[in-house]
């Protein structure tokens, strides 16, 4: 059996000639002829050439590995029991679904108070706003995507540092604004950033008080890269301290430009060379500038790599480190990477539970710890929790989150506009009325809740749905507290799923239970 996609995909905006009639192993039409223009990722690369490595629309899209992987969160069902109740008093009138506490906090000395176990990773594009805002009215995490300054036209940089960042700005208000005493906003930093001063100056004049080193992501375990769509960007890149390949201030490299001559040019954003030393020093700097909560953002990396950051994090009393598993991802990440590269999400996760406890065992201090990488609804929220209990006790919700900013700020748009689409309108024609939980933000906000964007409802419509769903998975299994969630609360449905995450088969608990007549 081939996991990988055939080469075509909407990701590259491209499509095989003949798709009923493949080579499995190469992903190729079997019969390739003469006649053909070129649609699939071989005819495009014919010609655009490295242009094909990437996803098609970065701007206006986000992406996600194509490729099936042999075990993933679909291999395991939710277990149930009938008896008893664990985190909760056993009046009959207590132990229903509502009651389930999924509250969380996060920090080993400051902590910020959670209303769900959720991180919403890294964005720094899309609907931003409504993604920030959102978390906010949902009170859990958000990240502010790497390098979001290179995006800033008013910014500025004095003395190689930056001075300036309103667009930055921006993005914590965004959050701050409905900081109603749950969640917190991150502020992420890529090496380039680092290098830059992003979360000196994001700590000391904008107020951040939680920081994210990135490692990786499994979609992108190199930094970030794309094209630069001109000589005078890529100058103006450089002249900020990018890496600019080919060289845009050599002369013979304009000259050959400006004739249409030679490669494009593009940004490549520095590999983290980072060791222990390093980040030991630079977490102490941190604090001492005033960061309160240290994170780290780490991907699918050796199994040796997870160790030494888990090591590190223990060492360095980071606050939370999220890991995450192959085939999520957002942004303009090689396709080839964002398919073919890192642990996907069970087996990271499966291998991160044996080093947690490993760790544990021998005396170590264990950072809170989340999982990331294609969760997007309560089933995968549950099974994530369960399958890395009790190390692993939050999750990332990257893009599902995003639709739902951006389905939020569409509908809403359609509304405004008065083209709200029929199937909603036996809702009502108002914002209102058709977002179901804005009564909900009017008990917190007040008369605030006018300035809430239909997208940030969405996000925090979106959370509270997964969150209730959350709930009820708990209560079939009698578990009312986060705390309470065990290995043995999801059942392997293959013989595969068992061997890759240590979870009993149904042969296996059948067996248990037979065993007990």
């Amino acid at each position: 059996m081939n996991f990988s996609p055939s080469l075509s995909s909407t990701v590259t905006n491209t499509k095989m000639r003949t798709p009923e009639n493949l080579s499995p192993f190469s992903g190729m039409c079997s019969t390739c002829t003469a006649d053909c223009i070129g649609t699939c990722e071989v005819g495009n690369s014919a010609i655009r050439g490295t242009e094909a490595l990437y996803p098609v629309g970065a701007d206006k899209n986000q992406f996600a590995s194509e490729k099936i992987y042999p075990v993933d969160f679909s291999h395991f069902n939710i277990n149930g029991r009938v008896f008893g109740a664990t985190g909760i008093d056993l009046d009959s009138y207590e132990p229903t679904y509502p009651n389930v506490d999924i509250s969380s906090k996060m920090g080993l000395e400051e902590q910020i108070k959670l209303k769900a176990p959720i991180i919403m990773p890294a964005m720094a594009k899309l609907n931003w706003k409504d993604y920030y805002a959102g978390a906010a009215l949902a009170g859990v995490l958000v990240v502010i995507g790497e390098d979001v300054i290179a995006k800033d036209s008013e910014l500025e940089i004095k003395n190689n540092k930056v001075s300036k960042s309103p667009l930055l700005e921006e993005m914590v208000q965004s959050f701050k604004k409905y900081d109603h005493g749950y969640g917190q906003i991150i502020l992420q930093a890529n090496v380039d950033d680092e290098n830059l001063g992003v979360l000196d100056y994001a700590i000391e004049k904008l107020g951040v008080t939680a920081v994210e080193l990135k490692f990786g992501q499994a979609a992108k375990g190199i930094q970030g890269m794309g094209r630069v769509n001109s000589l005078e960007e890529a100058i103006a890149f450089q002249e900020r301290g990018y890496l600019i390949y080919p060289d845009p201030s050599d002369p013979t490299i304009q000259e050959k430009y400006k004739k249409g001559i030679g490669p494009h040019f593009d940004k490549i954003g520095r590999l983290p060379m980072w060791d222990e030393e390093i980040l030991k020093n630079r977490i102490k700097e941190l604090r001492n500038l005033g960061a309160k909560q240290i994170c780290f953002k780490m991907a699918g990396y050796d199994p040796v790599d997870l160790l030494r950051v888990l090591k590190i994090a223990s060492e360095c009393k980071v606050d939370l480190v999220t890991f995450d598993g192959a085939g999520g991802g957002s942004g303009n990440s090689p396709c080839k990477m964002m398919n073919e590269w890192s642990l996907p999400t069970v087996y990271m996760e499966s291998v991160l539970y044996e080093l947690l406890k490993e760790m544990e065992k021998k005396g170590y201090s264990l950072p809170k710890i989340a999982i990331a990488g294609g969760i997007a609804m309560e089933d995968q929220i549950f099974k994530a929790l369960s399958l890395g209990a009790p190390y692993i006790s939050m999750v990332g919700i990257g893009r599902a989150a995003m639709a739902s900013a951006m389905v939020g700020k569409k509908i809403g748009d359609l509304i405004k506009n008065e083209k709200t689409p029929k199937g909603l309108l036996k809702y009502g024609t108002t914002v209102e009325e058709i977002f179901s939980h804005t009564r909900e933000l009017k008990e917190i906000y007040g008369s605030k809740v006018d300035t809430i964007s239909p997208g940030a409802v969405g996000v925090y419509s979106y959370i509270n749905r997964v969150s209730t769903g959350l709930k009820q998975l708990m209560a079939l299994n009698r578990k009312f507290s986060l705390n309470k969630i065990e290995r043995e609360d999801i059942i392997a449905l293959t013989k595969e799923a068992s061997e890759v995450a240590g979870i009993p088969s149904f042969m296996e608990l059948k067996q248990k239970a037979v065993k007990m007549v």
